[in-house]
């Protein structure tokens, strides 16, 4: 699952990793309903998911930019508009990114804290295949089963190739406590969420920093989930609590 003036250091944990790409058990959606979207990649190639928040920041995590070559050889760009990210579809906007700041506390893979802002060099033209999305008011807690959803771009099973196209899935919140069960330590209870495992439909590798949408809000950016099988049931994936941040985001974005 995985420039800014910062640099950092990150290391890579072996139970599970970020996830690159894909929805699986889920359905393609209907095109550009979710104008809010993001692809961000490197070279040009899909690595995560994200949202438009303003129209000059994405939010995805932190891990996705993690193993940029800071030297200039790679290029950090979101890709926003896009169904099919495989095609230059005319609703498509391609743009740079400027500078990512990850949160302070954010240290290594499959940690606490995995969200980062993506500054992007030039604003996106709003439309209706570009939008934002708007984030929740303030940190509350969120009622367990209820039902969200998150789209990606990716693979449609555990070893498949991925797909051109946005799909999503629907999912329902864990209790919290259970997610500390399942998860222990590598689970805060005050940072993050998840959602259930059926063994049926999960997001899958490439689908870090998709937003997790419930009720029309984005409630958690999807982080880690176990390495070598997404449709775990005793490792359900795990989601960064937006609301949680909102503090640091508005601190961020004047």
């Amino acid at each position: 699952m995985f420039f800014s003036s910062a640099l950092l250091v990150l290391s890579v944990l072996s139970l599970c990793g970020g996830m690159k790409s894909g929805i699986i058990g889920g359905n393609e959606v209907k095109p550009h309903s979710r104008p809010y979207m993001a692809s961000v990649q490197i070279n040009n190639k899909h690595n995560c998911g994200g949202c438009l928040i303003r129209n000059d920041y994405v939010l995805t995590a932190a891990h996705c930019v993690a193993n940029i070559d800071h030297s200039g050889k790679d290029k950090l760009e979101v890709l926003l508009g896009a169904h099919n990210i495989n095609r230059k579809e005319s609703q498509q906007q391609r743009i740079q990114v400027q500078q990512f700041i990850p949160h302070p506390s954010y240290k290594q893979h499959d940690g606490p804290n995995d969200i980062v802002l993506l500054k992007l060099l030039s604003v996106a033209k709003l439309n209706k295949f570009v939008k934002v999305i708007a984030l929740p008011e303030k940190n509350e807690n969120l009622p367990d089963h209820q039902e969200c959803s998150i789209a990606g771009w990716g693979r449609t099973a555990q070893n498949s190739s991925v797909s051109s196209v946005l799909r999503e899935v629907k999912l329902q919140l864990q209790n919290n406590s259970q997610c500390k069960k399942l998860w222990k330590n590598k689970f805060d209870t005050d940072s993050m969420i998840c959602t259930v495992s059926d063994g049926k439909k999960t997001p899958c590798k490439g689908d870090s920093g998709s937003p997790l949408i419930c009720g029309n809000i984005p409630q958690g950016i999807a982080a880690f989930g176990k390495l070598d099988d997404c449709l775990s049931r005793t490792h359900p994936v795990v989601y960064m609590k937006i609301s949680y941040f909102l503090p640091w985001i508005k601190k961020v974005i004047p």
